[in-house]
């Protein structure tokens, strides 16, 4: 595999479009709007966008339930408008990448609408169809995400059908050769109209256990972890047989044959499994995905030990493989919050984007995180986000990293000049990017000159990682390519460290976090510092 790809350490800009500019004033950002951003997100210094779905869609959960593959909902716009926003990225040296949710579609799309009438249909194959049980009773003991049993009882065929998710995104039948086909033409359709990579939601539930077999039980003890509330009884279970079948394997071999007659493209699929490290490392194995990234980063465990185990884990499974880290993104809360809580500052804010930026991989940031935007207090009345709805107030949803993006300090942010779909919390507004453009020492100008710098060192862009021991606050790695080395040192605490250095080194200046000094082979780190060391020869 060549080394020169565009996607190998990327930074990917993720912007989830009914969040991002509302061009139109209905309240919800499209991609007129996104095209009126390009020129911000290029001045960042990411190397491409990925944009969250924008196709037709009922919304049922926001775009992931998709009506129409082929077409932009027109909530966001047109086709021409994609056309316009994916030429002027090119023009501005921006990759894009969109979001394909290959698993599952909407309740609405032409498909399931022909396959729920009857036994004997064209598409009557195309779904996850099965019979009751004598009594009535689903089919099996699977659950969905969302919350509840994941089959849902059709009259018309006297049959239920599995989702995964919501019961209005019907899970397809990746069995059937015609669904695979016909999913591969849709991608291709992107392909053809020039997008450079695809993210790929939910990869590894293409395929279900075609005996339909129950999921094992699991102890009490074992159903944290995974980003489930306790109250979710999906944490209840082993899901060995709902999702990450071996047969989905051969299918990711035929969707990276189709990708690569393309020129330099790339597939970045979430993983979410039983052991989601194993399951990335197998997915992004020679001819199949080019990168993977899964959720171990994306949890409430922010600390230096977590974060070590997880990408040593990865990288002694992930022989040839290329990671993707995210910490934040559109389905959790937002990491400052998240693992600075009561002490979450601009400080972290910095700090964070710097380290993930600085592990072995490509990197998802997610809009907003260059600002160190909060998770907003989205109140019930206002939610959204079904899945909040259902498991409210336990776990409170994903509406609360959805907030509109504050582009000034005006009611609405600049955002839209109507009510915008999720109230903007007055802490964003404070954060807006008009107010950090101003201010030198603002976490969004840290980020741009983080990223700038980042990209004049190529050990952090492209290579090899190893971690060394320190004390239990801070986190230290070392970036090798070829004769380049550059030791990162972390201190993730709210409270300043010494270390020793465990090599001969100088100190090489990191714009952007806050900064630690190296005096006489000590390396003396405040609260939220970094420090890079180029070791001795």
């Amino acid at each position: 595999m060549a080394n020169d790809n565009w996607w190998r350490g990327a930074v990917i800009y993720q912007v989830y479009p009914r969040s991002y500019l509302d061009s139109n004033d209905d309240g919800v950002g499209d991609l007129p709007g996104l095209l009126a951003r390009l020129d911000y997100i290029a001045s960042l210094g990411v190397d491409a966008i990925w944009i969250s779905p924008f196709f037709t869609s009922p919304m049922a959960d926001f775009g992931y339930d998709i009506a129409d593959y082929r077409n932009v909902d027109p909530l966001f716009g047109t086709l021409d408008d994609f056309d316009r926003v994916l030429a002027k990225a090119h023009a501005l040296g921006l990759k894009v990448m969109i979001d394909q949710v290959l698993s599952h579609c909407s309740d609405q799309h032409p498909w399931f609408r022909e396959s729920r009438q009857s036994l004997d249909n064209p598409k009557a194959d195309w779904f996850v169809w099965a019979d009751a049980k004598p009594d009535g009773t689903p089919p099996n003991n699977w659950l969905s995400i969302f919350g509840g049993v994941a089959w849902q009882w059709e009259p018309r065929r006297c049959q239920y059908y599995l989702h995964n998710f919501l019961a209005s995104q019907p899970d397809l039948n990746f069995h059937n050769p015609d669904v695979r086909a016909a999913q591969l033409d849709n991608v291709r359709f992107w392909l053809d109209r020039g997008v450079d990579g695809l993210r790929l939601d939910a990869i590894n539930f293409c395929f279900h256990d075609a005996q339909l077999r129950d999921n094992p039980a699991k102890p009490p003890e074992l159903r944290t972890g995974r980003g489930f509330s306790p109250d979710n009884p999906y944490a209840f279970q082993y899901h060995w047989y709902n999702n990450t079948q071996p047969e989905n394997l051969a299918f990711l071999e035929a969707l990276r044959a189709l990708m690569d007659r393309y020129p330099d493209v790339g597939a970045l699929g979430e993983i979410s499994s039983e052991d989601s490290l194993a399951t990335m490392a197998e997915y992004c194995a020679p001819g199949r995905l080019h990168m993977g990234y899964s959720f171990e980063l994306l949890t409430e465990d922010g600390s230096p030990a977590h974060i070590r185990a997880t990408v040593e884990a990865l990288e002694a499974k992930m022989i040839e493989g290329w990671p993707c880290w995210a910490i934040s993104n559109h389905d959790v809360q937002r990491a400052v919050t998240r693992w600075g809580g009561a002490d979450a500052d601009d400080a972290l804010a910095r700090q964070l984007v710097a380290l993930v930026c600085s592990l072995r991989g490509s990197v998802c940031l997610y809009q907003g995180e260059e600002l160190g935007l909060p998770e907003a207090e989205v109140p019930f009345e206002a939610l959204q986000d079904p899945y909040g709805k259902a498991f409210w107030p336990t776990f409170k949803g994903r509406d609360g990293c959805r907030t509109p993006m504050p582009w000034d300090t005006s009611e609405h942010a600049g955002f839209t000049r109507a009510t915008p779909w999720l109230p903007i919390p007055e802490a964003h507004r404070a954060r807006s990017v008009a107010a950090q453009e101003q201010d030198p020492g603002s976490v969004l100008n840290a980020v741009r000159a983080f990223l700038r710098w980042r990209k004049s060192q190529p050990a952090l862009v492209r290579g090899a990682i190893r971690f060394f021991d320190a004390p239990p606050q801070l986190l230290v790695f070392e970036r090798v390519l070829e004769n380049a080395r550059r030791l990162m040192v972390f201190n993730l605490s709210a409270e300043p460290c010494d270390w020793t250095l465990p090599m001969a080194g100088v100190q090489l200046p990191v714009p952007g976090p806050v900064a630690g000094r190296l005096d006489d082979g000590t390396v003396h780190l405040p609260a939220r510092a970094v420090v890079c060391i180029v070791p001795a020869d």
